[in-house]
């Protein structure tokens, strides 16, 4: 019998659980460990090594180490220059102009090694619980676009999983903690992870999960507050030194674990100590970095990144007409939630004590695990009602967005609009499709173009063109038209939003299989044909 699990494919860590007598639980990984490093390790005799093992060997192999793939998943070489600073693989842009990551003399699409992390988590699983594992819920950050969540369910096919539904995470998180709820509560979800921000309104109760609003940052998480640290001690090192440790490859890997390691003692320590011998070498020999970091040293740091979390609160407490009053709980989901400057901002916003109950390293894959189990008729009677982040539209005559669907509309949905032709006889549109809140359609985010043909000449503005956008219940668009006219529908296929086509899905899947089935996933990379880069 097939058993479905909810994943919480994290930027750091991932998680997976399952409903078992009624209780979400989380699974162990093979080595035993509650979480999973979401790490990929290729190594010199052409192995590779996934999770902890990749992170043990990290140091040694640092550009032969991919992590926190999830800041690059769906998205486009240009619009990660930040996230590139804070690894040390290389991030190149493919034909497509998407990120990849450069391994080894292999552009690997994001895609690929997240999905390389889901299959030895469903693999691990299926072990532990003695059934194989094929379906799985996996959760993205809320306000992850619909290129991103359409990466993220590629992840999960090249994986082997039918995936059954891509949640959000705050939404994950508010339905493991709402599970037993019998009276109305209103839920505001605080989730910094390791590469996103989210904040989510959600009233929760009676059997039903619904998302009043949500907003976010997807250029925010905890690997820049750890960015910031390393800054902070390589510049120590190169003024005291003259050498900067941040040139050296391996010694950028030591400075990015010691920091992350800083960081998290810092959350019940006023001061720590970094210690790293034989980081460097000069003239008169090996050089090693000693130094005290305080918290009032990294709060100060990193004091910009905590404001900018204030933002999206405001915004989505504002998109949901409600006021600090009107809350009954705030839930901390991330790892990044438990830096003290991070809770006194949320008790400064909210004016609550957050809610202490929940473990945030592991709810959002306890939530995604009841949602598996309702989808899969295995669960409790629960309605979840989740909605989309941010407003879809086409770009117009004049270089304007119009807007079609809002942001924090509910899903699944379908909305409908016309449009004409601009010019006398025109026989041909091109369309632009949109995602974002800015008025003129350069300000926000391309997902694709397509173009429309055969259109019947006439005066401009006669033709009429319906055009429908159809959001299904994983925030995932599809297109379609229909010629006013002749009641012709086409359905239309979006290019250009930065995601595999689907025979490289088709090969990935072909190669991942490979994998299991010959060497249990640690053989030697085959020969098939790779993505085409620089």
């Amino acid at each position: 019998m097939a058993k479905a699990v909810g994943i919480d494919l994290g930027t750091t860590n991932s998680v997976i659980a399952t409903l078992d007598g009624g209780q979400a639980q989380v699974v162990p990984n093979a080595e035993g460990s509650r979480t999973t490093p979401s790490a990929v390790g290729f190594t010199e005799e052409g192995e590779r090594l996934v999770g902890q093992s990749a992170r043990r060997q990290a140091i040694l192999n640092p550009q032969g180490t991919v992590y926190s793939a999830k800041r690059f998943v769906g998205r486009r070489s240009a619009e990660v220059s930040q996230e590139a600073r804070a690894v040390t693989f290389d991030v190149a842009p493919g034909t497509d102009g998407a990120a990849r990551l450069r391994v080894r003399g292999r552009l690997h699409p994001p895609e690929e090694i997240s999905a390389m992390i889901l299959r030895k988590l469903a693999d691990d699983a299926g072990r532990f619980l003695g059934e194989r594992v094929d379906q799985a819920v996996i959760t993205v950050p809320a306000y992850f676009n619909d290129a991103q969540r359409t990466a993220t369910r590629d992840a999960g096919r090249i994986a082997g999983l039918e995936v059954l539904r891509i949640i959000n995470e705050p939404t994950a998180a508010a339905l493991a903690y709402g599970l037993d709820k019998r009276q109305h509560e209103t839920v505001l979800v605080f989730d910094l992870g390791g590469g996103t921000f989210d904040v989510s309104i959600l009233d929760v109760g009676e059997g039903v999960v619904e998302v009043r609003a949500t907003a976010g940052d997807t250029h925010l998480g905890g690997d820049d507050f750890d960015r910031r640290l390393v800054d902070h001690l390589a510049g120590e090192f190169l003024r005291e030194e003259g050498i900067d440790p941040r040139d050296d490859p391996q010694a950028l890997q030591r400075l990015f674990e010691a920091a992350e390691k800083a960081k998290v003692e810092l959350s019940a320590v006023d001061q720590t100590q970094v210690s790293l011998p034989f980081v460097a070498a000069g003239a008169g020999g090996p050089k090693h970095l000693n130094a005290t970091v305080t918290r009032s040293t990294f709060e100060q740091i990193t004091a910009d990144l905590v404001e900018r979390c204030q933002s999206p609160v405001r915004q989505a407490m504002s998109d949901a007409r409600i006021t600090d009053r009107d809350l009954d709980e705030v839930l901390l989901v991330g790892g990044s939630t438990r830096m003290p400057a991070v809770r006194d901002l949320v008790r400064r916003l909210t004016g609550k004590e957050p809610n202490m109950t929940v473990n945030p390293d592991e709810v959002v894959a306890m939530g995604a695990a009841v949602q598996a189990a309702v989808l899969t008729g295995q669960g409790p009677d629960v309605l979840l009602l989740d909605v989309i982040p941010l407003s879809l539209g086409l770009e117009t005559l004049g270089g304007v967005m119009i807007r079609t669907v809002d942001r924090n509309t509910t899903i699944p949905l379908r909305r409908a609009e016309v449009f004409s032709t601009a010019d006398d006889n025109q026989c041909a549109v091109d369309v632009v499709v949109l995602q974002g809140e800015r008025e003129r359609a350069a300000d926000n985010r391309v997902l694709g173009r397509f173009r429309l043909e055969d259109i019947r000449p006439a005066p401009r503005g006669e033709p009429q063109i319906e055009v429908t956008f159809d959001v299904d219940a994983n925030g995932i668009l599809n297109l379609s038209t229909r010629d006013g006219e002749t009641g012709v529908r086409q359905t239309i296929t979006i290019t250009g939003t930065g995601n595999l086509d689907r025979s490289d899905v088709e090969r990935m899947i072909a190669e991942a299989e490979w994998y299991r089935e010959e060497r249990g996933g640690r053989a030697r990379r085959p020969l098939h044909a790779e993505l085409s880069g620089p």
